[in-house]
């Protein structure tokens, strides 16, 4: 019997979020596992905050992770990494891309982004930090981000590397397969 893994994907509208949780789910699917998937929209299509809740195993009866339930957080974004940190349990894993995006408090001016996020998070975490947005560039594309953060976080799964790359083919139109393909690749190595 497989334990239930659960994966909170955070970031911000427009990362490509939703993506990667088709392309988790899809992956798991390939494997025979049950899977749910949740996703909670702040407001998104403004540069919100986007959450997703990945949940697979044997048997899955709620797409939700309560705090303290998380096996991992993805995160696209270092300030929403800090903010999931609480649903992360004890042991579980953060792979969070460096890059860092200003809410709309920090743009107005009624807030300054928070320092140190990353050795925050390294203090009470197991953390695996790369700068995922220099890597899509290198694929051809910053829209890639999330392809890169799905490869660093495939390499420490059980998922045959094969499953992943077939699962990508199938869910990203083909015109940016390519790019893709190079994103994940240039992910996995990192792990």
């Amino acid at each position: 019997m497989k334990e239930t893994r659960s994966i909170m994907i955070v970031g911000v509208g427009g990362q490509g979020t939703l993506l990667a949780s088709r392309i988790l789910g899809g992956a798991v699917i390939r494997l025979g596992y049950d899977v749910k998937v949740s996703e909670v929209h702040g407001m998104s299509q403004r540069g919100g905050s986007v959450v997703t809740y990945v949940r697979y195993g044997d048997r899955v009866y709620s797409p939700i992770i309560d705090r303290g339930g998380a096996d991992v957080i993805l995160a696209f974004e270092l300030l929403e990494a800090y903010r999931a940190l609480p649903w992360l349990k004890p042991g579980g894993k953060i792979l969070v891309n460096r890059q860092k995006m200003d809410p709309m408090p920090v743009i107005t001016g009624a807030m300054q982004y928070p320092e140190r996020i990353e050795e925050k998070l390294s203090a009470v975490a197991d953390v695996t930090a790369i700068d995922a947005l220099a890597l899509a560039e290198e694929a051809g594309s910053i829209k890639a981000v999330n392809v890169v953060l799905i490869g660093l976080m495939a390499k420490q799964t059980d998922i045959p590397k094969e499953v992943w790359l077939d699962t990508i083919r199938t869910t990203v139109p083909p015109k940016f397969l390519d790019v893709n393909r190079k994103a994940f690749e240039l992910g996995y190595a990192k792990a």
